[in-house]
């Protein structure tokens, strides 16, 4: 599922007092800290539009985030200690505390240490200026009347507004830069694993008899050919004698699910129509093995034939 955000970028044009605001630079980059609701949601791949209470500024998504340490001043209400006040540029005194209604010019204020937060998305940065208004951006959040500036939203939402201001580019855009920059977790973790006992012996004796050579496509590194049963070794459990052929990588699974098979009677590869568009694998189709085949083979690949092709 996509993650989009609505985050508020306002610039000097802020009323709240309980910090001295961001440097942000909407088309290249946006701040945050720890001490922001929602601080440690945001990833890389997020979409996230930008607005500054009015419209929107632009949409992107989010390439890096690069995180630090700083020393931050918070200020709060010296009658309540809240930091919910505002402050104003008109009138006097210049602050009113929105929980306790006092006024006054001085907040009161303290140093902690937080953490830090930058978003990169300049590479898919798209202006949005004059596209959507606040009102209905409000409305792709996932709560329209909150209050927070960093605001879960809904991607269905913002990208069928996006359509319907004939930005169709835009939106398809963001979904496919979004899928691609979504981070693959990485690293390691036990399983148990079901083995097959005695696989290395019988790719060892293929080898000794096939030497380094694909049955279906001719010579190959004896590192991409792997030893293919000609029957269902998962059925039985057990490793016949000729009842198998080096096989490489690729081609042993397209035999394994009978994309590729032998006829019986004429020892000529039948290829799948469906692999027509892919010549390395068409131009296998009506040709000869690349070796002389025992008749034990033949047993074992007519029991592959009726199971892939005798019905169809």
């Amino acid at each position: 599922m996509t993650n989009a955000w609505l985050l508020l970028a306002v610039g000097d044009d802020r009323q709240h007092g309980g910090n001295d605001g961001y440097d942000d630079n909407p088309r290249e980059h946006y701040r945050w800290d720890s001490t922001v609701p929602n601080y440690g949601r945001l990833a890389v791949g997020d979409v996230i539009a930008l607005w500054d209470k009015k419209e929107l500024i632009g949409v992107s998504v989010i390439d890096a985030i690069e995180t630090g340490t700083a020393e931050k001043t918070r200020y709060f209400c010296p009658q309540c200690k809240k930091a919910d006040f505002k402050r104003r540029s008109r009138m006097t005194p210049a602050c009113r505390c929105n929980q306790c209604g006092a006024e006054f010019d001085t907040p009161g204020g303290k140093v902690e240490t937080v953490t830090t937060y930058l978003s990169r998305h300049d590479r898919t940065w798209i202006d949005g200026r004059g596209l959507l208004t606040g009102a209905q951006l409000r409305a792709l959040c996932d709560s329209p009347g909150s209050q927070l500036s960093m605001r879960p939203a809904r991607w269905e939402k913002l990208r069928d507004a996006l359509l319907a201001t004939g930005q169709a580019d835009a939106a398809a855009g963001l979904a496919g830069q979004q899928h691609k920059r979504v981070p693959i977790p990485g690293g390691h973790r036990f399983a148990k694993v079901r083995t097959r006992i005695g696989q290395a012996a019988f790719r060892a004796a293929l080898l000794r008899e096939q030497g380094e050579l694909c049955a279906i496509s001719g010579p190959a590194p004896a590192d991409v050919l792997e030893a293919a049963h000609l029957y269902s070794y998962a059925e039985t459990g057990e490793h016949h004698d000729f009842g198998g052929l080096l096989l490489r990588r690729d081609l042993h699974r397209l035999f394994d699910t009978g994309r590729i098979a032998v006829d019986p009677e004429t020892g000529l590869m039948d290829t799948d129509p469906e692999l027509d568009g892919y010549p390395i694998y068409a131009e296998l189709h009506g040709k000869p093995l690349a070796l002389s085949l025992r008749p034990e083979h033949r047993v074992w690949l007519t029991a592959h034939w009726n199971t892939h092709r005798a019905g169809a």
